[in-house]
């Protein structure tokens, strides 16, 4: 039991003496040291219930409140109560975080099945700076709930159907380099597509020609399922390097085409149930009138009034669209993975599409949590939409790449007897982690200006600092004649630092489940920062190495235990940590 959730039990205890009833209240971490460790406002809400003195009752309860080994408690202001944490309550979870594995963190998702669906990008393309919120954001949500005890299913729905495949055919029968398309299978997919693009506005036959070649996909040619099953198949290879090199996996990759099969009887089941109805010749899911305007995603508000805003599930033509495979992957995800929570880590912009999906898959009757991540835009200097001077979107890759030589160029600089491969190694480290966290220390919401000097910077809010601040702690340990085993020390506090930096580990298993109430991976960003920062005043005030015994394996143990929660902490934001640099 983490120690806000030990005084939240005590606090219910003397609230049930005070009220005659049950009762709980929440406790939290204070904002301002100064006046605690953890406050409740109890006192006042209670109060103002029963129009009693707010201060009075914060005096009953605190009269009424077994706090022994624990905490003192105070009142502040119109009847905050105030809790300082013992040194000795400190230094005792101290001994048992030495001992957890979790470090303190609740198994809270047990019994739960999440899939999470992100990064997906499109078959055929190259993935682009804009991928990397998606990407990132997701892969650290997936390791943070899998931490917590979550099933976690990570599925990446990649856009592998479409018109673009007609041109993409042709372009393979007319123009494709095999060369090429092994050494870069992405890059040669997109020459080709850029190529076939061209030539159709200089020849309208081409585009007719594309045309033809679509219709015979979706009829099931065989001979284009196989150019089609192709482009997939090296697509997926160009993608998984870019995935190796971010570290980040997914269980499955069950793309739109996966769908296919089921969206004819969806359509079907949706007519004959009354949850569509035909208009100018497409199907289309229209508001039941159950919601007031205002909330009605299928709603909108034009200056003529109030007016449809349906998705369409089957065009007049009869092909479907993203709207139809998203159900259809719903119902997938619910029927065979069992899911309790799906969540879409996707931009902004798709807002309303995700409204209308789950108003509509409530009413079809796929119940479960479905939550839409939403994320803002990677800007570049001039504030606007990070990309390259001929307009095009900045390549991950090249993202990747540059943040890696930076590195490089940066370590040198700093360490010089740094060599070959084992630098390399550590740009690599010290390079993706950097991009990582710019990404993850941001608000998910909030547009951020990309900036490398910010980014790469040793000190400040940046990755190579958290890295740095580990390979500090694990220098400590290698100037040691033997082993340390930090399981075996007594945990003595005496500074203000060392009792600091206690009460920032012991908050690591209450922060991180905390993440997943609005999935916010900035605020375990936050949390090693502060750690980080923590650990540097820790070690300035408090000699470890020089100190007498037992102090000096107290302090040590310490050393340990902020090592092993800073990587913890970093290697759920998909952060590695080097053990030189």
């Amino acid at each position: 039991m983490t120690l806000l959730l030990e005084l939240e039990s005590r606090l219910a205890a003397a609230l049930t003496e005070v009220l005659g009833e049950s009762a709980t209240a929440p406790v939290t971490a204070a904002a301002d040291l100064r006046f605690g460790d953890y406050q409740t406002n109890a006192a006042m809400v209670l109060a103002k219930q029963r129009k009693t003195n707010p201060r009075a009752l914060a005096q009953e309860i605190i009269d009424r409140l077994d706090l022994t080994g624990l905490a003192t408690a105070d009142i502040a202001g119109p009847g905050f109560i105030n809790f300082r944490i013992l040194p000795g309550a400190y230094a005792s979870r101290a001994e048992v975080l030495i001992r957890d594995p979790r470090l303190g963190v609740p198994a809270t998702g047990a019994g739960k099945t999440v899939v999470v669906d992100f990064s997906a990008p499109n078959v055929a393309k190259p993935m682009h700076v804009g991928h990397i919120r998606s990407t990132i954001i997701g892969d650290s949500l997936a390791r943070i709930a899998r931490f917590l005890g979550f099933n976690v299913i990570a599925d990446n729905h990649i856009g592998d159907w479409g018109t673009q495949f007609g041109m993409i055919i042709y372009g393979w029968n007319h123009f494709l380099d095999a060369t090429a398309l092994t050494a870069d299978p992405i890059a040669e997919l997109v020459r080709v597509y850029r190529q076939v693009n061209a030539a159709t506005k200089d020849d309208p036959t081409v585009l007719e020609s594309c045309k033809a070649e679509l219709v015979k996909l979706q009829a099931g040619d065989p001979e284009n399922l196989t150019i089609w099953r192709q482009c997939i198949e090296v697509s997926k290879i160009g993608l998984q390097k870019i995935y190796d090199r971010l570290d980040v996996k997914f269980d499955h990759w069950l793309g739109e085409s996966y769908y296919n099969d089921r969206l004819a009887s969806l359509v079907t089941e949706f007519l004959e149930k009354g949850l569509a109805r035909e208009s100018g010749g497409a199907v289309c899911v229209f508001s039941d009138g159950t919601k007031p305007k205002e909330e009605d995603p299928f709603m909108v508000h034009k200056e003529e009034g109030w007016t449809d805003n349906p998705a369409i599930i089957r065009k007049a033509d009869g092909g479907f669209l993203y709207a139809t495979t998203d159900l259809a992957t719903i119902q997938f995800r619910i029927d065979e993975w069992r899911a309790d929570h799906i969540w879409y880590v996707v931009g902004v912009p798709q807002q309303l599409h995700f409204r209308q999906l789950f108003d509509a898959a409530a009413r079809w009757g796929k119940t479960g949590d479905f939550q839409h991540i939403a994320f803002g835009s990677i800007l570049g200097d001039d504030r606007k939409l990070m990309k390259t001077r001929s307009g095009d979107n900045v390549g991950l890759i090249e993202v990747l790449e540059e943040a890696v030589e930076r590195a490089a160029t940066a370590i040198a600089e700093k360490n010089p007897d740094l060599q070959g491969e084992e630098a390399s190694r550590i740009a690599e480290i010290v390079g993706i982690g950097a991009v990582k966290f710019a990404e993850l220390s941001q608000g998910r919401l909030t547009d951020y200006v990309f900036s490398w000097d910010r980014m790469l910077a040793l000190q400040g809010d940046t990755a190579p600092y958290l890295q740095y601040s580990h390979v500090r702690i694990r220098s400590i340990f290698r100037k040691l004649d033997a082993p340390f085993d930090a399981s075996a020390a007594e945990i003595h506090l005496n500074e203000p630092a060392e009792i600091h930096l206690v009460r920032l580990l012991v908050r690591f298993g209450e922060v991180l489940p905390t993440i997943l109430e609005d999935f916010r991976p900035n605020l375990l960003a936050n949390y090693v920062l502060e750690l980080a920062r923590a650990f540097h005043s820790y070690f300035e005030a408090c000699p470890v190495l020089k100190a007498e015994e037992p102090i000096r394996s107290s302090r040590l143990a310490l050393c340990e235990l902020t090592s092993r929660t800073l990587k913890q902490g970093l290697y759920l934001l998909g952060i590695e940590v080097p053990e030189r640099m």
